[in-house]
């Protein structure tokens, strides 16, 4: 784990035993792009470039040592074309670097990022580049201290560090075992963690749910032992952050598919692709990881988080295929198959938000469809809106982010395919599996602002990538924090 300070001081104090420096230029030009070094530094790492020429890429670490001095070792980092990707790629590889140093070693990075954009990137990429997940049980915390030394915005660090702080837990939820988290200790464990933020968290239970018609969420519980949930987290501004004057906060629902562990249920999924299916309550991971931003960054914008959680397992209280459901609102479904069970407990949160909370616009993210990974591959989700504006925000926020978003169409010519004979739809229409998907959504959002993120490829990877760790990626907490953060500058903050 990686702490972000903002040094007090000279850079190259006695202190100091690891000095980062930036590189930029071309392979066969790369030249130092860093604040005042003392004259030892500067020209053994000048010394370094000029005779090894080392490559400039973004990402790429370069280690010089200087035996018998302070500092002793110079860590050359590739800024690539030095935007703000190029920043953020370049922080995951110092993070990383930084594991490798002695824990009683003063890391220092002397590198500008002079701008908002690429001071935040730079942070974001810091803390996720010191990430790590185990449940060994000789492994021990290990927390180490960056000092941003260069030229930096130090609110923008901030930011950074608040939205790579909340992707790492929703990595941590992700790569939770289902065995340990189940639906009623993931809400447990987001009450515990967004209390301390400042959120207000309820975790409905099964007599709520049966109370308050929530037949998705319950018949993909039902056949588990781990009873489901809904876990209903919001967020409001304090006095001391509304926006000026009278402005009303504009207020943001986001949902998030919590299935701790899909089987399949009785449509069995194949054991190979059971493997990774812990994973399938990232969505839900990523809001609660996104309102803890917003709380932390105290933005002036109401947000709630509701992520139902379920375990979709096989028993003899399993929903059948042929059995017809009624959602929140009363819609009814029929089962068509019981593996297609994200979309049940989605559209009863959905159904909610908009009932309780009449909101200004209402995004959801689930692991929904192997059809979107065909469509996007793995390291981009797609995305369906029925609103421009909303489309266009979330467009921009992807940009911010780095993380990669496309958008896909909700072709209405299909929409024939989720007829039923006995019910207002089906839950498995077919292919194209993500339209049907989202088709099937759209009609418990009604006339509300709604987009619907499919990440199913990006929010886990079988091995770590330039920014992404293994395993449960985080995918989609800095998009909505960015997301969320245009939405405040929009409403005058």
């Amino acid at each position: 784990m990686i702490l972000v300070q903002v040094a007090q001081g000279d850079v190259g104090a006695a202190s100091d035993d690891v000095v980062a420096l930036g590189l930029t230029g071309t392979a066969a030009a790369p030249r130092l792009l860093a604040s005042a070094q003392p004259a030892a530094v500067s020209t053994a790492a000048a010394n370094f470039v000029a005779q090894f020429q080392p490559d400039p890429a973004a990402g790429q670490v370069h280690r010089l040592p200087l035996p018998g001095q302070r500092p002793s070792t110079v860590l050359l980092l590739g800024l690539g074309d030095e935007s703000p990707d190029a920043f953020r790629v370049a922080g995951v590889a110092l993070g990383r670097a930084v594991a490798e140093v002695a824990d009683d070693q003063r890391v220092v990075s002397a590198i500008d990022a002079a701008t908002p954009a690429k001071s935040r990137a730079l942070a974001e990429g810091l803390v996720l580049g010191g990430y790590d997940f185990t449940l060994a049980s000789k492994a021990t915390d290990r927390l180490r201290v960056v000092e941003l030394a260069g030229r930096v915005d130090a609110v923008a660090v901030r930011a950074g560090d608040d939205a790579a702080d909340a992707a790492g837990w929703a990595r941590d939820l992700g790569n939770t075992p289902a065995n340990v988290l189940t639906p009623l200790n993931l809400g447990e464990v987001a009450s515990a963690q967004l209390s301390a933020a400042g959120c207000t968290v309820t975790v409905h239970v099964t007599d709520w749910l049966t109370a308050n018609g929530f037949g998705g969420v319950l018949a993909v519980g039902g056949g588990a032992d781990n009873a489901p949930c809904l876990i209903e987290a919001t967020y409001r501004p304090s006095a001391t952050n509304k926006l000026p004057g009278k402005k009303k906060p504009p207020t943001i629902v986001l949902v998030g598919k919590g299935i701790t562990f899909d089987s399949g249920g009785l449509n069995l999924k194949p054991p190979a692709a059971m493997r990774m299916m812990h994973t399938d309550m990232t969505g839900g991971a990523a809001v609660l990881g996104a309102i803890q931003y917003c709380a932390m960054q105290e933005l002036p914008v109401n947000v709630i988080a509701l992520v139902p959680a379920a375990e979709n397992a096989v028993s003899g209280r399993s929903m059948r295929p042929s059995d017809v459901i009624t959602q929140y609102g009363g819609r009814t479904t029929e089962i068509g198959n019981t593996d297609a069970e994200g979309r049940l407990v989605l559209a009863d949160a959905l159904a909610y938000a908009v009932k309780r909370y009449a909101p200004d616009a209402v995004i959801d993210l689930a692991t929904l469809t192997g059809a979107m990974k065909v469509a996007l591959g793995l390291g981009m989700g797609g995305y369906f809106a029925n609103d421009d504006a909303l489309a266009a925000q979330l467009d921009r926020a992807a940009v911010n982010s780095g993380e990669q978003l496309w958008r896909l169409p909700l072709e209405h010519a299909y929409q024939s395919m989720l007829d039923s004979a006995i019910a207002d739809s089906r839950n498995d229409p077919g292919n194209p599996g993500a339209i049907t998907a989202a088709l099937f959504l759209q009609p418990f959002v009604g006339k509300t602002a709604w987009a619907h993120l499919d990440i199913a490829g990006p929010a886990r990877a079988t091995e770590a990538g330039e920014v992404v760790s293994r395993g449960a990626t985080g995918y989609g907490v800095r998009l909505l924090a960015s997301y969320l953060d245009l939405v405040a500058a929009a409403a005058g903050h």
